[in-house]
This record gives C-alpha cells, structure tokens and sequence, in this order.
C-alpha cells in the first residue's frame, strides 16, 4: 500500500547551547502541523531529541531552557581526561527524560556518539537513554568521556555535527537539518573552552559540507553567541530557530507536496 505522506526525519546539531534554538524550530513546525517521525541528534541535539521522544512538548522544553544553569549540571573534578565529571547532568537527564529506554520512546530516536578508541561512530537506537544523551554531550577536553562496552565516547558533533545520514538510515523520506555550529574568522579566544569549542565547530563545519544530500531542508539559526557553554539570551536563541524555521516553511510545504514514493536518492 502507497504511504500518504512522506515520513519527515530532524537532525538536530551539536552546539553547546546555542542547541535551544531547535526549540524555536520545534515550536515552528508543530504551529504548521508538520508531523515529525524520527529524530536524531548530536551533544546539545542529542538532548533535545531525547526530550522530544519522551513526549516533552516544545513549550516544557522553553521553560526548562530558560531556567537551565550551568550549577545544575557542572561537576568539576581535577583534570584527568575532562574539566568536568558529568555526574550531576547525567542525573539532570534522567529526571528529564522519565528514566526512558531510547526503544521504549514515542517515535523512533536515535543518539550519536564518537568513540575515541576507533575513531567510529556510535549510533544508539537502544538502551538507557540518558546515559547515550550524557554519551553524545561528552565535549572533549570538558566533559569526562563515557565508558561504554569497551568504547570510550565523546561528543557525537566531533563526527556528524548535524546527524542527517542516520536520519536517513531510520527511514526518513524528507529530512530536516539544524545546524547551530557558529564561526567567524574574527571572534575572541579567551580561554581554553573557546579552544575546544571552536575547535570542534570549525571541524564540524568542514565535515558537514560533505553530507548535505537534495533530499535534505538545512535551517541554520543565526545565533550570535559564540561560547556554546555560556547559557544566557535564551529567549534569543530560541526566537533565532522561529525565524530560521519561518523562512524555510515554504520551502519544506513544497517538498512534502511534491514528494513521490519512488523519489529517492
């Protein structure tokens, strides 16, 4: 039997906190009753498609982004392989995420990792999903890494900045893409996280340019905050993926309209 529709696939990116402005694209899509049948994401977009897939409305996700500080989730520890130990946010995670299991979620979901010792990406579609979202937020250098089954995991962005090719593997005929990596050639470098992080933003970039595909919709907010760890003008943030995802809802409505079953890559 032909499907009625094509199925539509997010691939939320890594971004430190600039990530709440997938909650402004969420808002966006669900006031356009744009269905949304797999998710996917890397470090902050791990999170959000982890809440996503528990039943976590777009406006529980506002309130809590505006309420988030660093003190809830920062454990720091002396230095051995990350700043901070990732206790704390891992616990945050569970309470947020109802102590799910990823194959027990709403909708399909799946969460990105790197593993340090392979250089592979990991990609879990099961098992606790907390401890894969506190997996893919693990930035290196900050986070202490995960150890999982003879891996050692790290942030999903330092390999797939926006996970649009798993989002394809789920299935997805029409995928969406949010891409909230920031870099100019001329910004402050203060301290050793503006290292790490625009390290990691400007290898994304590079990495990304090579995955885009035709079947792909990139939003790109502008959001103009720099430092992916400093959480403040949340309310920006989130007004950046309205707008970003307003201006592209021509675009996606003519893609759902025009797809055809036998369209593929």
């Amino acid at each position: 039997m032909a499907k009625q529709r094509p199925k539509i696939g997010i691939a939320f990116g890594a971004g430190g906190v600039r990530g709440f402005a997938h909650v402004g694209v969420l808002k966006v899509l669900k006031a356009h009753n744009v269905p949304i049948d797999y998710v996917a994401g890397s470090s902050m977009g791990a999170l959000v498609a982890g809440l996503y897939g528990v039943g976590q409305t777009p406006e529980a996700m506002e309130k809590f982004a505006k309420l988030f500080k660093r003190k809830y989730y920062l454990d720091y520890i002396v230095p051995k392989m990350g700043f901070v130990k990732g206790d704390k946010v891992l616990e945050l995670i569970r309470i947020l995420t109802k102590r799910k299991r990823i194959e027990d979620l709403q909708i399909p979901v799946a969460i990105i990792a790197a593993d340090l010792l392979s250089g592979n990406k990991v990609v879990f579609r099961e098992g606790d999903l907390a401890e894969a979202v506190r997996a893919s937020i693990s930035i290196p250098g900050i986070f202490v890494p995960v150890s999982y089954q003879d891996q050692l995991l790290v942030d999903g962005g330092v390999l797939e900045r926006v996970p649009t090719s798993v989002v394809k593997e789920m299935g997805a005929d029409i995928i969406i893409g949010i891409d909230v990596s920031y870099y100019k050639s001329e910004q402050k470098v203060a301290t050793i996280y503006d290292v790490i992080l625009l390290t990691i933003d400007i290898m994304g970039r590079e990495i990304y340019k090579q995955q885009q595909s035709e079947k792909s919709l990139m939003i790109k907010p502008v959001v103009k905050q720099s430092n992916g760890l400093l959480f403040k003008d949340v309310d920006s943030i989130i007004l950046a993926g309205e707008q970003a995802t307003e201006q592209k809802m021509v675009q996606l409505k003519n893609m759902i309209a025009n797809w055809k079953e036998n369209d593929i890559d």
